[in-house]
């Protein structure tokens, strides 16, 4: 992806975002405050940024994509919060910083995550789609992709996974519901949001976000490896302290990276049919494999 998108992009919803995290009253500062935190605290905006791009290919505007931006980084961030906890992954480092429930305390944490949740379809609902029609469909998408059809059921596979020798079949169903759901959704949110999304177009777009969303998680795991602490601004060789299972450990660390590859260009092939508006997905799809951190 070119720096210049990436850094519109990242800009655009990081002031739609801002608007969110002023308190209604006094008492609730704290709230507001670990919830700000917990969003505005860096990270690389790969979900908004897919959800501006996708609406983009199909020749929607930037402005009919903002809330669904927001959404998707909203429930993102509350996910990570919650990954964090002493009763998930029990992580004290998140984008180089103290994680949530460092930074205040768990109770604190748990609720900002709480917030953010809410939050997140609080804003979807707003008007801004085409139709109410199409508010309903995007929320009904995200619900999805966020819950135990989805993100949520993802993290507790991966939970009961750990310790286990699963095989690539198993692996692989864990992260397309833990990580590649909301990657998916995020693509689907532009296409709806942009008002022309056909059928065709959404099987392609579909298509396209399930190999990078596997290809996100693949690469990860791979920085889990070969990375440091510093560079990826989380814990590295986390996943093989807690003994889980990852793509390097089954497959071994070429053959992963041969893997992360082989999705990429599942990605590309999918966009065939679209021009030069869907270059910035593109882009992505080579980033995700690319990327360091």
């Amino acid at each position: 992806m070119t720096a210049a998108y990436q850094k519109a992009c990242r800009a655009r919803v990081d002031a739609c975002l801002e608007r969110f995290f002023q308190p209604p009253q006094d008492d609730l500062a704290r709230l507001y405050q670990a919830m700000r935190y917990s969003v505005m605290n860096g990270g690389k905006r790969v979900r908004p940024i897919l959800v501006y791009a996708a609406c983009e290919a199909l020749g929607g505007d930037a402005e009919q994509a903002d809330n669904a931006a927001c959404a998707v980084e909203l429930i993102h961030a509350y996910s990570l919060v919650h990954d964090d906890l002493p009763a998930m992954d029990d992580d004290d480092l998140r984008r180089g910083q103290p994680t949530t429930h460092k930074a205040f305390d768990e109770a604190a944490a748990i609720l900002a995550g709480d917030g953010l949740q809410s939050l997140a379809f609080s804003v979807l609902a707003e008007p801004s789609a085409p139709s109410a029609e199409t508010r309903l469909r995007m929320l009904t998408t995200l619900a999805r992709a966020a819950g135990p059809e989805g993100m949520v059921g993802g993290q507790a596979i991966d939970l009961e996974s750990v310790g286990r020798q699963i095989d690539q079949r198993a692996l692989e169903s864990m992260h397309r519901h833990k990580t590649g759901a909301l990657i998916e959704a995020s693509v689907c949110l532009g296409a709806l949001a942009s008002g022309r999304a056909d059928d065709a177009a959404l099987a392609a777009l579909q298509t396209y976000a399930r190999a990078i969303g596997l290809a996100f998680q693949v690469q990860d795991d791979i920085l889990d490896v070969e990375s440091d602490t510093a560079t990826l601004g989380k814990t590295q060789g986390k996943d093989q302290a807690q003994d889980k299972p990852t793509y390097p450990a089954l497959l071994g660390l070429e053959p992963a990276k041969a893997y992360a590859l082989d999705l990429r260009d599942q990605a590309l092939a999918a966009l065939e049919a679209f021009g030069e508006r869907a270059e910035p997905l593109r882009d992505i799809a080579r980033f995700i494999v690319e990327r360091r951190s």
